[in-house]
């Protein structure tokens, strides 16, 4: 899958933050990996990167059964939580994240 609009979302990002910062933001470790993709020259599929670019930037909300319309980059990180008995909403999140869609590579 291809993010044509993530491009264009990075390259803003990156003319208003700066190419470390943009990276930080992302939760890469500086911004060597976001110049390679803005150049063209990511070693690997830039898919994951711009996949982060929409989650982090684009604004988008999503309709999660527990919490309600959250935006997709609290999704994200809700998706990346490990399991942890805390609270029964944290379970029944954790549960529903398994089966969402978004959790899907």
């Amino acid at each position: 899958m291809t993010y044509p609009d993530a491009m264009q979302l990075l390259r803003e990002k990156v003319a208003e933050h700066g190419q470390a910062a943009v990276g930080r933001m992302l939760g890469y470790s500086n911004g060597s990996g976001v110049c390679q993709v803005l150049k063209g020259e990511y070693k690997g599929a830039p898919d994951e990167m711009l996949k982060r670019v929409i989650e982090v930037f684009g604004g988008l909300t999503v309709d999660c059964p527990i919490l309600g319309e959250i935006p997709l980059n609290q999704c994200a990180g809700e998706r990346k939580k490990p399991f942890a008995a805390t609270s029964h909403q944290r379970v029944a999140l954790w549960k529903a994240c398994q089966k969402c869609e978004r959790s899907k590579p």
